[in-house]
């Protein structure tokens, strides 16, 4: 089962929420680096999340069909040019600790199941965030290359969320890719409407990005390119 952060934990944590806010707005008044951004529009089922196993999927797990609003489907991706390690290499330092390569003032991954320095099926973190917006999460695919989560009841997204990384030449390509809908009325409205959850989400994982482009020893190559496919969800589709 999961263990429950302790009363000291949650109270650290409500405490460096102002400051993370704070460090937020800053850090992202004044980045540099280039972020292309390309909305189109998306299709169901062909944009949709991936398929998950029956047996990692339980009462807790936030389907799209639960959430909110239109599904967007969001790719971070970013080239790096001239590094030091592999795919895997990489993938596999990520899969021992996300935190690696994770803005600390703006989410921290806190293991709550499954053993510590690595990653499995069934594995689950409360992801700390600026803000009452602890995001829980479960592992529900990994591979050599990439892992991926899904959202869990209290959540502001329905959907899953896959972090990988692959060779394309003498480059090495990193990405962040997303399925998910505001997961109740309140987060949808924030996210698609006032756009705060939006921006805020935008340069956490294109901080990321950075990070694990310093991480591989190489340098960006173009900037980040961020890419989004909104699927609008009738009653019918979710």
């Amino acid at each position: 089962m999961p263990c429950t952060p302790s009363l000291p934990r949650r109270l650290r944590t409500t405490a460096r929420w102002p400051l993370g806010i704070a460090i937020t707005s800053w850090a992202y008044m004044w980045r540099t680096t280039p972020i292309y951004r390309r909305n189109v529009d998306g299709s169901w089922p062909s944009d949709g999340p991936p398929a998950i196993d029956a047996d990692v999927t339980r009462a807790d797990f936030q389907r799209p069909e639960d959430g909110a609003g239109p599904l967007f489907r969001r790719r971070y991706r970013a080239s790096m040019a001239h590094t030091a390690i592999t795919a895997e290499t990489l993938m596999s330092e990520l899969k021992a600790d996300p935190n690696r390569v994770a803005p600390g003032a703006m989410a921290h991954f806190h293991k709550v199941l499954g053993e510590e320095d690595s990653l499995s099926v069934g594995d689950e973190f409360l992801v700390r965030m600026p803000g009452p917006w602890d995001g829980p999460v479960r592992v529900v695919d990994v591979t050599e290359t990439s892992f991926r989560f899904a959202t869990l009841d209290g959540h502001l997204e329905a959907g899953q969320i896959e972090w990988r990384a692959h060779g394309e030449g003498d480059t090495l390509v990193f990405e962040i890719e997303s399925w998910a809908r505001g997961g109740d009325q309140l987060s949808y409205v924030l996210h698609d409407r006032l756009r705060m959850a939006k921006e805020v989400q935008l340069h956490m994982w294109t901080s990321v990005l950075e990070r694990v482009a310093r991480r591989s020893g190489g340098r960006l190559d173009g900037g980040i390119d961020v890419q989004t496919r909104r699927v609008e969800l009738d009653d019918a589709h979710a």
